[in-house]
């Protein structure tokens, strides 16, 4: 159990996700009263209804996930940071797992992998099985080029050192933000940790990944973040 004096917070990034942002925010709240929810453009009633919740609510005012992530940056006051999506996904009492490595000193950035602990969401279909392979891809040529053995650098559920966070200049808009991360983590010398974590199925809705419209914009940043 971490400690309520643990100077953590947690980012929830949001848009669209009135049917499960209260419970996430109250699940979150049990380990620490520092919850934020970063909103990109909601208009279903998300950002009021996880302020009534007891979120810190930040507007942010372009779309995209990278966006979510970048803008609120700077709003974080406390030594560690966790990013949890809101769809009910990710199993907030794997956050105690994710924060061991940072509170003893035995990593700077702790990501939970799916690969090892399983996931309820990467199957089915073949949109699922394009985005399991592209992202097997993708932690193979990491794994290669940083000399490491890591098995998931998708994953949205993420603990770091907040002036690691403020340290990787990161760019991003959309969801390749979370390889941008890994990789520039590694590539300043910091030390990357993975711990298991299932992912449940999303309880509403569908994923707003669209792999169509956003493989080239992955491909191009694993080049540059590989080899630039």
């Amino acid at each position: 159990m971490i400690p309520s004096s643990s100077p953590f917070t947690i980012v929830i990034p949001t848009r669209h996700e009135a049917e499960t942002i209260v419970e996430m925010v109250r699940c979150c709240l049990t380990l620490t009263p520092h919850v934020v929810v970063a909103d990109s453009l909601s208009d279903d009633g998300t950002p009021e209804l996880a302020a009534q919740a007891g979120a810190r609510v930040i507007r942010i005012r372009e779309l995209g996930k990278g966006c979510a992530i970048r803008g609120v940056i700077p709003e974080i006051a406390t030594e560690f940071v966790v990013f949890i999506d809101a769809d009910g996904s990710h199993n907030v009492c794997d956050i105690p797992r994710l924060m061991h490595p940072l509170l003893t000193g035995q990593a700077d950035h702790v990501q939970a992998s799916r690969l090892t602990g399983g996931s309820s969401e990467l199957h089915g279909s073949f949109q699922e099985f394009f985005r399991l392979a592209g992202s097997a891809f993708i932690t193979a040529c990491i794994n290669w080029r940083f000399r490491v053995t890591i098995s998931d650098s998708q994953n949205g559920f993420r603990a770091m050192r907040v002036a690691l966070l403020k340290e990787l200049d990161l760019q991003e808009r959309i969801t390749t933000i979370e390889q941008e991360m890994v990789m520039k983590t590694l590539k300043k010398g910091y030390r990357l940790a993975e711990v298991p974590s299932h992912e449940h199925a999303r309880i509403f809705g569908d994923s707003k990944i669209r792999l169509s419209r956003v493989w080239l914009r992955y491909g191009y940043v694993l080049i540059r973040d590989l080899f630039f």
